[in-house]
């Protein structure tokens, strides 16, 4: 007997979706339609979107209803608005670009075309993927930032405007604003997901992530994004061995965030993991510097056009981004990229027999306002590390917001990532 499908199609996951489209019970149509009225309804609220064109999306839809069946077939997808799409503007979040049209579309949105997937829009992104925020809200609460730089892209997931989304992170892009706004969210490995055509700040730590409400989604479209043909998540064969780490910064996450974790890895010993204490050596303290210096530095030579032709159009905090990197000596940075290099050296023989780590996804729920994206405490390091992250929407804090669990694999092991999740989930939620 078939699974009784919901009244509103946006609330289908893009499996669910995929599967309906694939055996006739839905159209793309209906399931675009249904998406653009959730975002009539909510975007006045949410802000999530830089860039909606109804007839353009009813049209694609109309188009894949039409064509062979295809994997992904028919399912819309939001695109951070630093990935270039050749038939939408790409503003980078910046007024500088406000008229800018790519001549091509970046290789994921080649791809998720080529599958049959949607465009529905470009999501709202903070400046260069930077620092300074846009306009979106959390969707739990509108007072409450949905963190950065993938604002718009986590937010729209969090409120079934879209089902899945792609960001970037360059500190904690991708992660952070999923653990606020209460959605899985998937940082790649360092490389594995081709960066062409996505506006770079820092190349040497930027990834693409991808934003969902079911692991399924996500190894899905990622197993779309690398022309993979199937998209199973592994599964362990048995519980996992866990390393627990909390980080030199344990102090920065919320006491409630502590709790929740303590109380996390308690649960999770009891269904059979093994978890142990996963303390890092203390040259692992430099990384916040080490980051800092590589991204500014890069960052500065990434905005060159930007500062010499409209440098008044970069906000102060482009600015200051700017004249930080400008402080910086090229010989610091090389310096800089060997330690993180013997880092990851390092990282990945400490990680052995371990099948992941754990950890915070942030300091603890979304900061209220929304002039600050909050804190990146638990994510530079990752980041910096190159391995995969992916954040599980484990927790409700204090206020009732969403608190997401940290899930870390070594470099090149996403698949055992997904897979730890997709335990880790099986045995909290």
């Amino acid at each position: 007997m078939a699974t009784p499908l919901p009244k509103n199609l946006n609330e289908l996951t893009a499996t669910e979706a995929a599967h309906e489209i694939a055996q006739g019970r839905i159209k793309a149509e209906a399931l675009v339609r249904a998406c653009l009225r959730r975002i009539g309804e909510r975007e006045p609220d949410v802000a999530a979107w830089a860039y909606m064109n109804r007839a353009q999306a009813i049209e694609a839809a109309r188009q894949a209803d039409e064509s062979p069946s295809r994997r992904f077939k028919g399912i819309p997808v939001g695109f951070k608005d630093i990935i270039d799409t050749a038939d939408m503007p790409t503003t980078y979040g910046s007024p500088i670009y406000r008229d800018h049209r790519p001549f091509a579309d970046a290789v994921c949105v080649a791809s998720t075309r080529r599958a049959g997937g949607i465009a529905l829009g470009k999501t709202v992104t903070t400046e260069f993927a930077s620092r300074f925020p846009g306009p979106t809200r959390n969707p739990h609460s509108p007072a409450h930032t949905p963190g950065g730089s993938s604002s718009g892209s986590a937010a729209a997931v969090a409120d079934k405007m879209v089902p899945l989304a792609i960001g970037t992170q360059t500190a904690g892009s991708v992660i952070r604003p999923a653990s606020f706004c209460g959605v899985y969210g998937y940082k790649a490995s360092f490389g594995l997901l081709s960066f062409a055509g996505v506006k770079h700040f820092s190349e040497s730590v930027d990834t693409l992530g991808l934003m969902a409400r079911s692991l399924e989604d996500i190894a899905l479209y990622r197993n779309v994004l690398l022309g993979m043909n199937h998209h199973d998540i592994h599964e362990l064969g048995t519980p996992p061995r866990l390393g627990y780490c909390r980080t030199h910064l344990w102090q920065q996450a919320d006491e409630s965030t502590q709790n929740l974790l303590d109380e996390a890895a308690s649960r999770l010993s009891g269904a059979g993991a093994q978890v142990e204490d996963f303390e890092l050596p203390v040259e692992f303290d430099q990384s916040e510097d080490l980051h800092r210096r590589i991204t500014m530095l890069e960052g500065r030579n990434n905005l060159t056009f930007e500062r010499s032709y409209s440098y008044d159009n970069l906000s102060a905090s482009a600015q200051s981004q700017i004249a930080g990197g400008d402080d910086i000596e090229y010989t610091q940075y090389i310096v800089d990229q060997r330690t993180a290099a013997q880092l990851r050296v390092t990282l990945a023989a400490r990680m052995e027999g371990f099948d992941a780590l754990i950890t915070a996804s942030a300091p603890g729920e979304a900061p209220s306002g929304l002039s600050y994206t909050g804190a990146t405490h638990f994510n530079y390091l990752w980041t910096l590390m190159h391995t995969p992250a992916v954040t599980i929407p484990a927790f409700s804090g204090p206020s009732g917001l969403p608190v997401g669990l940290q899930v870390i694999a070594p470099q090149w092991q996403d698949d055992r990532a997904l897979a730890v999740a997709a335990w880790i989930s099986s045995k909290l939620l």
